[in-house]
C-alpha cells in the first residue's frame, strides 16, 4: 500500500511539474487574498476536504446523483422503489432507461473519487487518514463493478481519467480486499486514537469503527464471490470475522451513516414535482404478508379517495415494469418515511448478522449459528427502526408475502409471489434457508436498492414479481431480469479498446444487460 501511496503521489509531483512548465501561469492567476495550498495544509483543510469528498460519493449526497443511483436504478432493480413521474417514460424498470440515465454510476462515480483520492494522497502521509480514505473508495466503487463488470481501477491517473485499461472484476475484487487488509493493519496499530470529527462525516474520527466497517466491507465482498470462487470467498469471510481481525459492525451504534445537508429521499420523494418518486409493491407484499411491525416506519399509508374507487387505504406499492401511471394518481400510493435530518446509510449491522448467517449455513466458522445470526439480524433490524420486541415475528411460521392488489386494478399478480415463512427452521433444506435469510436480509437493508440487486442477482431471492411491461426484450429476455448495466456510449467514444478487451469476463461475452459479471455465476438464478 505504501508503493501504491508514493506512486499517485509521484503522479501528481509529476502533473504539477508539466503544468509549471508553461511559466508562470499558476503564480499569474492566484488571488493573492486567497490561501495557498500550503496555508490550507496547515489546518489539514486539503485533507479534510478530500476525504469528506470521497464520503459523499459512497450513497451520495448529491441530490440528483442519489436520484439516478438510488431511485431510478438501485431502487426499481432491488424491489424497493418505483417512479411515479408520468413523465420518465425511457425507465431502469422497463429496460429502456436513456444514456443519461446509465452513465451515471459510471462516469460519476469514479472520476469523483479517484480525484478526491489523489488529493487525499498529495496532501498527507497520515496512515489514519489514508487507510479510511482506501475502505471509502472500496465502499463507492464496489458497487460500480457490482453494476457494470470489468472497470477502470488499478491503472486509473491520479485525476480519475477513464481512459485506462479495465482490470476484470476478479481483479478488482482481490485488489479491493487487498486495500481492505491494509486499511485494517494499519488503523489497527492506531486503534486507540481518534483523527478529526471535522475529517469524517460517517463515524466523527472514530478509528475502531472504522476498523468495524472495514471488515464487513470484507464481509460483503467475500459472500459476492461465493458461487465464482468458493474457496477464497471462504478465507476472507472466516479472516472477517475473526477475532484478530478487530471486529465488524455488531451493533446499531456501529452503522455507517451520512448526515447530508438535505435527505435527498426527502427530496425526490416529496418535493420533485409532487415526488418523482414512490414505494414500490414488492416489498409491501412481502411486509403486509408478514404483518411486519416496521411498516409505518418505513411507508407512510396510501391517500386514495372512493373517487378513485378505492375504498380502503393501507401500504400500497406501485407495481415495478408498468406503463406511467398519472403522476396525481402515482403519487397516492405509499411513500418513504423520511425527514430532512435523517442519514443515509452506507451498511448496517443487521447486513453484516445476515452475512454471518449466511455464512454459517455454508458451514463457515462465523463464530455463531445460522439461526443464531438470523435472528440477531431480525432483532437489530427493529431496534434500528424502534418497532418493539422482534421476538413474536421471529416466532411466526405460517405468515406468508402477499399476492399484489393494485389498489388501482392496473397491474395485479396473481398468487403469492414466494411462500417463505419468517422462522428459522433448521431441518429445512439449504435453499428454503438461504431464501429466508436473504429475504429478511433485504426487508432489513431497505433502502440500499443496489445492495439488493446485488443480492437478487447472486442468490435469486427475494422473490420478485417480472415487469408487465419489458420494453428492451433485445437486452433483457421475457421472464427475466437485467444482470448488469452496459457501459455508456461515452466510455467507447474515449476508451473503447479497452473495453472490448475485457468483454470476455463476461457471461456471454457480450456487452448487453443480459450478461452476467464475474461473481453472477449461480446456476439456479435467471
Amino acid at each position: 500500500m505504501k508503493t501504491i501511496h508514493k506512486i499517485l503521489i509521484i503522479s501528481v509531483w509529476a502533473l504539477a511539474v508539466a503544468v509549471s512548465c508553461t511559466g508562470n501561469y499558476l503564480q499569474y492567476n492566484t488571488n493573492p487574498y486567497e490561501v495557498t495550498a500550503d496555508q490550507m495544509n496547515r489546518d489539514a483543510y486539503l485533507t479534510r476536504s478530500a476525504l469528506t469528498g470521497m464520503q459523499g460519493y459512497v450513497i451520495p449526497t448529491d441530490v440528483n446523483l442519489n436520484q439516478f443511483l438510488e431511485h431510478l436504478l438501485g431502487g426499481p432493480f432491488g424491489g424497493y422503489i418505483s417512479e411515479s413521474n408520468q413523465g420518465f417514460t425511457n425507465r431502469f424498470s422497463n429496460y429502456n432507461m436513456s444514456q443519461d440515465w446509465l452513465c451515471k454510476m459510471y462516469k460519476d462515480i469514479i472520476p469523483n473519487v479517484y480525484a478526491n483520492y489523489a488529493q487525499l494522497v498529495a496532501a498527507t502521509d497520515d496512515p489514519i487518514f489514508l487507510a479510511v480514505g482506501d475502505i471509502t473508495r472500496v465502499a463507492a466503487v464496489h458497487r460500480v463493478t457490482d453494476t457494470f463488470g470489468p472497470i477502470p481501477y488499478s491503472k486509473l491517473g491520479e485525476d480519475g481519467n477513464l481512459v485506462a485499461p479495465l482490470d476484470t472484476q476478479k481483479d478488482v475484487f482481490t485488489l479491493m480486499i487487498a486495500q481492505l487488509d491494509a486499511a485494517v493493519a494499519a488503523l489497527l496499530e492506531h486503534r486507540t486514537e481518534t483523527f478529526s470529527a471535522n475529517a469524517d462525516k460517517i463515524y466523527g474520527g472514530n478509528v475502531i469503527q472504522w476498523i468495524h466497517l472495514a471488515n464487513s466491507l470484507k464481509l460483503r465482498l467475500a459472500m459476492r464471490m461465493v458461487y465464482a470462487d468458493p474457496a477464497s470467498a471462504r478465507r476472507y469471510a472466516e479472516e472477517a470475522v475473526s477475532e484478530a481481525a478487530g471486529g465488524v459492525l455488531s451493533g446499531n451504534d456501529d452503522n455507517a451513516l451520512i448526515q447530508a445537508t438535505n435527505n435527498p429521499h426527502r427530496v425526490i420523494m416529496y418535493e420533485y414535482n409532487g415526488g418523482d418518486s414512490r414505494i414500490a409493491a414488492d416489498i409491501t407484499t412481502y411486509m403486509n404478508g408478514y404483518a411486519d411491525p416496521r411498516r409505518p416506519f418505513y411507508f407512510t399509508e396510501s391517500t386514495f379517495t372512493e373517487a378513485d374507487g378505492v375504498t380502503a387505504n393501507g401500504f400500497y406499492g406501485i407495481r415495478l415494469g408498468g406503463d406511467p401511471i398519472a403522476s396525481d394518481l402515482a403519487h397516492k400510493y405509499s411513500n418513504m418515511v423520511v425527514e430532512s435530518s435523517t442519514k443515509l446509510m452506507w451498511m448496517n449491522a443487521a447486513e453484516v448478522a445476515f452475512l454471518r448467517a449466511e455464512g454459517a449455513l455454508r458451514g463457515w466458522n462465523m463464530g455463531g449459528t445460522a439461526e443464531s445470526f438470523y435472528n440477531e439480524g431480525i432483532a437489530l433490524s427493529f431496534e434500528q427502526w424502534g418497532a418493539g420486541s422482534a421476538a413474536s415475528y421471529m416466532a411466526d411460521a405460517t405468515s406468508v408475502p402477499q399476492p399484489y392488489a393494485d389498489p388501482l386494478n392496473l397491474y395485479n399478480y396473481t398468487g403469492a409471489v414466494s411462500n417463505i415463512t419468517i422462522k428459522y427452521d433448521d431441518a429445512a433444506d439449504f435453499e428454503t434457508n438461504l431464501e429466508r435469510i436473504i429475504t429478511q436480509k433485504w426487508i432489513a437493508n431497505f433502502p440500499l436498492g443496489n445492495e439488493a440487486w446485488a443480492d437478487f442477482r447472486r442468490t435469486g431471492y427475494p422473490r420478485l414479481m417480472p415487469v408487465p411491461v419489458n420494453k428492451n426484450t433485445s437486452q433483457v429476455p421475457a421472464g427475466t431480469f437485467p444482470r448488469r448495466l452496459t457501459y455508456p456510449q461515452e466510455e467507447y467514444r474515449e476508451n473503447g479498446a479497452n473495453v472490448s478487451a475485457v468483454l470476455s469476463d463476461l457471461s456471454p461475452a457480450v456487452d448487453q444487460m443480459s450478461s452476467r459479471v464475474w461473481w453472477d455465476c449461480n446456476p439456479n438464478t435467471k
